[in-house]
Parts: C-alpha cells; sequence; structure tokens
C-alpha cells in the first residue's frame, strides 16, 4: 500500500523545462511549474515540500541533476509523493516514465501525481497514463528531428553549429553570434602552434606553459563563464593537458575554417557522439578571424602524419612529415635509442617495417641525410640570393607551361562537373513533385534522392580539389618570390632546424640503393622546394 501519512517523508515537486518547451510561453515555465505544484502540496494537505529543478534539459535526457537528486532520495526512502504539473514533466522517454510509474514508484511507496492529466496513484492506475507518455515520447522525437533538420540546413549553408567557443575566442561583445581572437588567449594558441612547427613536443610546450603560470584552458574557461564541462582543475590551475593541446594543434578552426558534422548521434535517445564519416563532413574556409597562419598550421598537421614521439629532450623529429620512401610512397620513420650513438640513428621506409607494402628497406643514416640535404639547400639558397633574377626565370618556366596545360583540362572539367551538379538538382526537384503529387512513394524518394545527392557531394568535393589546385598553381610567382626573400635571410646556414626546412622544403624522397645492402653505394635523394609545384 502507498504510503499517504508521512509529514516527515518529502512531497517532492519536480520542475522541469527545455528550450524547446520554453518556446509554448509562461505556462510550461519554472516559476509557474512551482506555483502549480505548490498550491495542489498546500490544497491537498502535503507537507515537508522541496523543489526538484531541471531547467534547460531536455525530458527525453534523463540525465538531469535536479531529476537524479530526486531519484536518490526516492531510493533513500526520503519520498512519500512526486507531484509534476504533467506527465512530459517529469519525461518524455516512454519506456523510461512508464517504468518510473509503473514500477519503480509503487516499489518505494511513493504517490505520483501529474496534475494537469489527473493522475493519482492513489486512486489506481490511469488507463490513458500510458498512451500519453506514448504521446509524449512521440512529441520528443518529433521535435528533435524538427531541431536536427534545421541545425543540418544551417551546417549545409556554412553556419557554424558548435556551441562551444574554442579556447583562443570569445564572443564579440557587439554580436554574440560572431567568435573573435580573445586577446588573452589568442597569442598563447599562436605561440603552441609555433613551438610546436619549430619540433618542439607536446610534453615540452605543456611544461613550458606550466612554468610560466598560464592558466589552462579548462580552468580559464570556468573563471570567464563558470562553465565545469572542461572539469577544471582549481587546485592546479597551471597543469596543462597533453590531450588538450593535441586536440588544439589539430583544430581547422584556428586558420578561420569551420567544420560541420564531424560528429553525429544515432538518435534522440542516445547522448553519444560518432565520429562522421569524411565524405559527410563539411569545411567551409575562411568564416572568421584566424589566430594561425595557414602554412603554419598545414606544417604542423604534416608532424601529426609523421612520428609524433619525442626524444628525451622533448624535441620532434625534425624531418617529421617531409621523409617519404621515393619507391612505394610511404612515411620514413627514424630509428633511435638511448643506447644507441646519435650518429648511428637511421631512417627506414614505413611501409617496409609495418609489412604493409612489398617495398625494401631504405636504410639511411639521420646524420648522412643531413649532409645530403644541407649541400643541396646551400647550394639553391646560394643561387636565389646571388643570382635572383636568373633563378625567378628557371623556377618559373616550367611552372608556367605547366599552368597553361592545366587550366585548359581544369576548366573542361569543372564545366562539365557543374552542368552535373545543375542536371541532378533538376532531378531531385522532379522527384520530389513526384512523392508530392502520389507518383513514387517517401521510400523510394528517399533512395533516389539520397543517391543523387551522394553524387553531388562527390562532384564538390572534386571540384574543390581542382579548385585548390589552380589557386596554387596562381600561387606559383608567389613561391618563387618567397624562396628568394628567405634565401636571403638564411644566406649562411651550418645546421638543419625545423624552421630552415619549414622555410625551404616541402617534401624529400628517399630512393632505394642501386645495389642494396652497400656501404659504399648511396641513396638517391630528391629534394621538392616550397617555390615547386606538387608533383601530382
Amino acid at each position: 500500500m502507498l504510503n499517504t501519512n508521512s509529514n516527515q517523508l518529502i512531497t517532492a515537486l519536480y520542475c522541469r523545462l527545455s528550450q524547446e518547451d520554453e518556446r509554448e510561453g509562461e505556462s510550461n515555465s519554472i516559476s509557474n511549474q512551482k506555483i502549480i505544484t505548490k498550491k495542489f502540496a498546500d490544497d491537498n494537505n502535503l507537507h515537508n515540500c522541496k523543489y526538484y529543478v531541471d531547467d534547460g534539459y531536455s525530458g527525453a535526457n534523463f540525465n538531469r541533476p535536479g531529476y537524479k537528486q530526486m531519484m536518490e532520495d526516492v531510493y533513500a526512502g526520503k519520498v512519500g509523493t512526486v507531484i509534476v504539473k504533467d506527465q512530459s514533466r517529469l519525461g518524455r522517454e516512454y519506456l523510461q516514465t512508464g517504468m518510473l510509474m509503473e514500477i519503480t514508484f509503487p516499489q518505494y511507496d511513493v504517490r505520483f501525481i501529474a496534475i494537469n492529466d489527473g493522475v493519482d496513484s492513489l486512486h489506481g492506475e490511469s488507463d490513458f497514463s500510458g498512451i500519453k507518455n506514448y504521446f509524449n515520447d512521440f512529441y520528443a522525437r518529433d521535435t528533435s528531428k524538427k531541431i536536427r533538420a534545421v541545425i543540418h540546413s544551417k551546417g549545409e549553408r556554412g553556419e557554424r553549429i558548435s556551441t562551444t567557443v574554442p579556447y583562443g575566442y570569445m564572443r564579440n561583445p557587439d554580436n554574440p553570434k560572431e567568435w573573435i581572437p580573445d586577446p588573452e588567449t589568442a597569442p598563447i594558441v599562436k605561440e603552441i602552434f609555433d613551438l610546436y612547427a619549430s619540433g618542439i613536443g607536446i610534453w615540452s610546450i605543456c611544461n613550458q606553459l606550466a612554468e610560466r603560470k598560464v592558466i589552462c584552458p579548462s580552468v580559464y574557461a570556468f573563471k570567464k563563464t563558470g562553465s565545469r564541462s572542461g572539469q577544471p582543475n582549481l587546485n592546479n590551475p597551471y597543469i596543462w593537458s597533453q590531450n588538450s593541446v593535441r586536440k588544439m594543434l589539430s583544430n581547422p578552426f584556428y586558420v578561420g575554417d569551420t567544420v560541420n558534422f564531424k560528429t553525429y548521434s544515432k538518435s534522440n535517445k542516445l547522448k553519444k557522439r560518432i565520429n562522421n564519416s569524411p565524405e559527410n563532413i563539411r569545411v567551409f574556409e575562411n568564416t572568421h578571424e584566424a589566430i594561425v597562419d595557414r602554412k603554419t598550421f598545414d606544417l604542423v598537421q604534416k608532424h601529426f602524419e609523421g612520428r609524433k614521439r619525442p626524444d628525451t629532450q622533448g624535441e620532434m623529429d625534425k624531418y617529421s612529415g617531409y621523409l617519404y620512401c621515393g619507391d612505394c610512397g610511404k612515411r620514413m620513420y627514424l630509428h633511435r635509442s638511448k643506447t644507441m650513438p646519435t650518429e648511428k640513428n637511421y631512417f627506414q621506409c614505413g611501409g617496409y617495417q609495418r609489412g604493409k607494402s612489398r617495398c625494401t628497406v631504405h636504410n639511411i643514416k639521420e646524420h648522412v641525410l643531413d649532409t645530403i640535404v644541407l649541400a643541396q639547400l646551400k647550394s639553391m639558397i646560394a643561387l636565389a640570393s646571388s643570382h635572383s633574377d636568373e633563378f625567378y626565370a628557371m623556377a618559373t618556366e616550367k611552372g608556367k607551361a605547366e599552368a597553361k596545360k592545366y587550366y585548359a583540362s581544369a576548366e573542361k572539367e569543372k564545366s562539365q562537373l557543374t552542368t552535373r551538379i545543375s542536371e541532378l538538382d533538376n532531378i531531385i526537384r522532379c522527384l520530389y513533385e513526384d512523392r508530392v503529387i502520389g507518383r513514387i512513394t517517401p521510400e523510394r524518394y528517399d533512395f533516389l534522392a539520397s543517391g543523387y545527392e551522394e553524387e553531388q557531394a562527390q562532384i564538390r568535393t572534386k571540384l574543390n580539389e581542382l579548385n585548390e589546385k589552380i589557386n596554387e598553381i596562381d600561387l606559383q610567382e608567389k613561391y618563387v618570390k618567397d624562396f628568394i626573400a628567405k634565401a636571403k635571410e638564411y644566406i649562411d646556414i651550418e645546421k638543419l632546424t625545423p624552421e630552415i626546412l619549414r622555410a625551404f622544403i616541402k617534401r624529400i624522397d628517399v630512393y632505394e640503393k642501386e645495389v642494396r645492402y652497400s656501404r659504399t653505394c648511396g641513396n638517391t635523394i630528391v629534394i621538392q622546394y616550397t617555390f615547386q609545384l606538387d608533383k601530382n
């Protein structure tokens, strides 16, 4: 039997409001729910009232602080009655809400009252409670579907759909929808990128920031907004997480790009986010002010693609992201050991060592590679700095010929792809009309339209690739001039550093020795400089 005489037991007045409910006006407001539930308790002589409130939480989500606290008190036997304005306040997931009303509350002798629905477990179960729970669930699913459609539409238009402001940015006081560099933290972000690009490992970067007492992102966000989403450690505000720095270094938002649909959830009832496949991710360039220049960002990504493990001094392999096997195209990786002298450090083909290609070892000592690359680089720098006009003519001659040839084929292909996109738009429009007037079923429309939309997405990707290649060709002369300017700054170089590699070199290919395992026959080294167009 339900426990009804309980001046000692809590009368739980549960109030919940989501963003969707808020749009319906004052009737669903927290203050109105408090008034209704308290008046009902007073009118029915229910004492020891206590409010449990969740403001801004969906009814499909039962991970709500107010609800969880109420249920802890229920399980502890402290609650005699639970009062809500209507069943949907308790939850909009019909299975779990039904289980609460039909199993959990009776099991703990808790009287449940939903005022507007006329539900009071003291008088027995309502025949319509289950139906109402189902419709509440349906409402949640329908609302979620509509919201997802709106968000997807915004994302496809290039509007930012994330609500979390990345470290280094802040909301514009004059326009909260616009995010601008934060003058306090943007310089720190730029410094982190510059340090990593110069060869300093993530572990060393974190230590440097901690030694200088730079507040970590989670604590900074807590002090600025009160947010605890990053689980700030207020006792150690200067401890930087390596994972946080690694995510920061791979975030294209810092070069001014908006990336939408990186993750998704399977339904409104499953909150776990799943990484999206690359073809479903949308990238929109130059949507806001950048903190990091694109060249530095691209260099950092090259380092990430190579070996990430720093040495005992916290320094990265300076060739990481630059060195490739000339025969199979796989990256080459540095092998070193604490017990091995540095002059014995060597590089090896990644395809060979992982057994993913039928390639050969391509073994080359690090100090030998340094000698070859430095000598070739010195020669190129000397020519660019001392004979700038001749170097410019030589460097641009081949590029102009390649550009002319590429422009002709690229423009023809772009025209064909653009035409096909227009054709697909017309096909999808006709399909939609057929669906509206009943010529085809909605299921058939969804199947056909998704195929055409997928084809459009692939075409747009191809168009982006063509435009990127054209842009690179257009920048050829600028690359040559930049190379000449840098050559005049680095006339006398005695040692290779990550900074020098970044300034002058795009890629290094190492080919196998003509006589394998020979101690006298060397590897062929091909260097691609920053002023040269990509081979492919």
